[in-house]
């Protein structure tokens, strides 16, 4: 009991979830601007700057988050539900950050149609994210709890339609591109920016559990 006493009862979790979040979606932003201003070679290191900086931060929360798991005697919620949550949004930090250095590694020249749609909605999906993220230290209430459900809904809806655009872009790439290098360039980043949007949906099935258990 004394050792109990010792440890702080309740760390400030949804701050930094918080926090967390908001990485996300600089990283999100900075990566659609590295995509809308490609064909600039210094806008495109400035902004592979920014995620990198943006990844590197949310790092950090993640880093002190799962410290502080461990120096809590009582948490707010679960620490289960701690952990995975805040690691299955730095995965999502980290893709963003893969998808910007994948784009460098195989020296993408252009940006296709389909990398812009597939860009746009997971940047919409990391904006949901974090508004789904910000509703999680006031579940107690009800109305609170169902915005919070309903935007994971809407977390959910991106992703499939990611989905049928990463289906159709395949689609496209395997009829048109005659270039077999090519083929596995945009294949790759395609499939990248597709996970990035299941991700989310991972951290809004997480979000989901955590509202339904304590509100």
């Amino acid at each position: 009991m004394l050792f109990g006493k010792l440890l702080p009862r309740e760390g400030n979790f949804f701050e930094m979830f918080n926090q967390h979040a908001d990485r996300i979606v600089e990283a999100a932003r900075a990566f659609s601007q590295l995509v809308a201003n490609y064909n600039d070679p210094h806008l495109r290191d400035k902004y592979n700057q920014d995620v990198d900086n943006a990844e590197r931060a949310a790092d950090r929360v993640t880093q002190d988050v799962n410290r502080l798991i461990h120096k809590t005697f009582i948490t707010p919620i679960d620490r289960e539900q701690i952990h995975t949550l805040i690691n299955t949004m730095d995965d999502v930090a980290d893709l963003i950050q893969d998808s910007a250095e994948t784009m460098a590694l195989y020296d993408v020249r252009h940006m296709t149609e389909e990398i812009t749609r597939l860009t746009d909605l997971s940047l919409k999906c990391c904006e949901r994210l974090r508004d789904a993220v910000k509703l999680l230290g006031t579940i107690a209430d009800p109305a609170v709890a169902e915005a919070a459900l309903k935007t994971c809904e809407e977390i959910d809806r991106l992703e499939s339609d990611a989905d049928r655009v990463m289906r159709s872009a395949m689609s496209k790439l395997f009829r048109e591109e005659p270039d077999v290098r090519e083929v596995i360039k945009l294949k790759a980043i395609y499939e990248l920016l597709e996970t990035i949007t299941d991700k989310c949906e991972d951290v809004a099935n997480c979000i989901e559990g955590i509202v339904l258990e304590n509100s």
